[in-house]
């Protein structure tokens, strides 16, 4: 199937339940990442648009929170049923507007799909608690209450997902939403906010806002915006935490990350070697998960440099919607252009380039598959998140030594071990400084009803995404002490 059988819509607005042409389309241009076919240019958004969207959702929230929690999540239900009628249509257009192969945009929409489930048990998630008799006649209870107006900045690598990691939390809970994806990947965005409006969801309750920084900085600046949430690169991150925190918002901001795996002698030569592979190529390494930095532990240096180069260098890399294709190409030619300077300036600082993509060359965005072998601990690079299909392979003597090399990361999203040591593997999960941790799993996101955590510079913020956080963070506890007086009632 080619791109003209997948022609995205206009990028529009959805604002109060209504589409509305952009004020402007002189953003960026947007290409098809496998074959360089133009999609469109975006809009860069204005503070006049976020505004209109802002006033929407703030005049749908009083009714909003007043349906019963019950009835709420029946929209949730039908969208949940609406997006597997809707699944394959929704994959191919990720397909095309992000690069990523179809098997992975596929992966994309299932775990959005789970957020959807786990948000639609907010009757259960959102109780509070009680006690009777604090002081002789005298109940305390906790009950928890939307915030108003959230909004959530989302980014290009996993168009449909994160968006889903937020949104249906935010509405489930009583709060009106606006979502602001990223100006290289509006399509698919749009058309899951198509499918949410089939649901028969109150106009204003979800809004989408199409732009650029001009659009962000009014959001961080919007007195009417409760909440902020955010993912994407460390220093957006922390503009985006910093901006609207000064706004007096509540704001988490999931990072970038530099994420490490171990491999001990002992690891399951083929099983780790395909593992690790398919976390450092899958998606092109265009995920915050993906491992960047693998340290072989004292005889695994020889066979894991052996295997991993094979399996690298045996990856077809092609359009995703080719059935065949293993890995798809970066987002665009400015990340392809960059991503080979940084495999160059690796190879400067000492590395071998073992498997080298920088010669790949196709009319897309693409990067082959790369491997980089006793990378430095001085080198740049081993701070710089390179976000494209690039391993760097470093070696260390003892398991000790390998964890001592991730805790000098300033990052602290993701880690993995490869053992067979119950003993190792222990060690490990409680020493490393990461959010995130795998044994023997390449890529450890969590499950939509566990939080998606961070640790250092990958995270900012208390309450992070997904699950029991997800309810924490779209809602204000209130306590209430109460006191009724039997002489009180007499008096009635």
């Amino acid at each position: 199937m080619t791109t003209a059988t997948l022609t995205p819509t206009a990028i529009r607005n959805f604002i109060g339940g209504n589409w509305r042409n952009a004020d402007s389309h002189d953003g960026i241009e947007l290409f098809n990442p496998a074959t360089g076919e133009p999609l469109g240019r975006s809009t860069t958004g204005s503070a006049a648009e976020v505004d209109t969207a802002v006033q929407a959702a703030h005049a749908a929230f009083p009714a909003w929170r007043a349906t019963p929690a019950g009835d709420r999540i029946q929209h949730l239900f039908r969208l949940k049923n609406l997006l597997e009628e809707h699944f394959d249509e929704l994959a191919r257009l990720i397909v095309v507007e992000n690069g990523k192969t179809l098997g992975e945009a596929k992966g994309e929409l299932r775990r959005g799909i789970e957020n959807v489930e786990v948000a639609c048990g907010i009757p259960v998630l959102m109780q509070g608690y009680s006690l009777e008799d604090i002081a002789p006649g005298i109940d305390e209870l906790m009950v928890r209450q939307p915030l108003g107006v959230v909004a959530a900045i989302t980014p290009f690598n996993f168009p449909v997902m994160i968006p889903l990691w937020f949104l249906p939390y935010a509405i489930a809970a009583g709060n009106t939403f606006i979502v602001k994806p990223s100006d290289r990947v509006p399509f698919a965005v749009s058309r899951l906010v198509e499918i949410i409006h089939e649901t028969g969801l109150p106009a204003g309750v979800v809004n989408l806002v199409h732009g650029g920084k001009p659009a962000v900085d009014a959001l961080l600046d919007h007195p009417l915006v409760r909440a902020i949430s955010f993912v994407g690169s460390t220093p957006v991150a922390k503009y985006v935490y910093a901006r609207g925190s000064a706004s007096g918002k509540r704001v988490q901001c999931q990072g970038g990350a530099k994420n490490h795996v171990v491999v001990l002698p002992d690891a399951d030569r083929e099983t780790t070697t395909k593992i690790i592979a398919d976390s450092a190529f899958g998606c092109a390494g265009q995920r915050c998960l993906a491992v960047s930095v693998t340290v072989t532990v004292g005889e695994a240096k020889e066979w894991f440099r052996e295997s991993i180069g094979a399996a690298a260098g045996s990856l077809k890399v092609g359009n995703g919607l080719d059935a065949s294709t293993q890995m798809g190409p970066v987002i665009t030619a400015a990340s392809r252009d960059r991503v080979v300077s940084l495999i160059g300036q690796g190879a400067e600082h000492g590395a071998e380039p073992i498997v080298d993509g920088r010669a790949f060359r196709s009319k897309g965005s693409f990067v082959g598959p790369t491997v980089l072998d006793g990378l430095p601990a001085t080198s740049p690079l081993m701070e710089t998140e390179i976000f494209g299909p690039v391993l760097s392979v470093v070696h260390a003597d003892t398991v000790d030594d390998a964890i001592a090399t991730i805790e000098r990361s300033a990052y602290g999203n993701a880690s993995s071990i490869f053992t067979t040591s119950g003993a190792s593997a222990r060690k490990f999960r409680n020493a490393v400084s990461t959010g995130n941790v795998g044994i023997n799993i390449g890529v450890p996101a969590p499950m939509a009803y566990f939080p998606f955590s961070g640790w250092k510079g990958s995270f900012f913020g208390v309450m992070h995404a997904q699950g029991r956080d997800a309810i924490e963070f779209y809602t204000d506890k209130k306590v209430i002490v109460e006191r009724w007086p039997k002489e009180w009632s007499r008096k009635f």
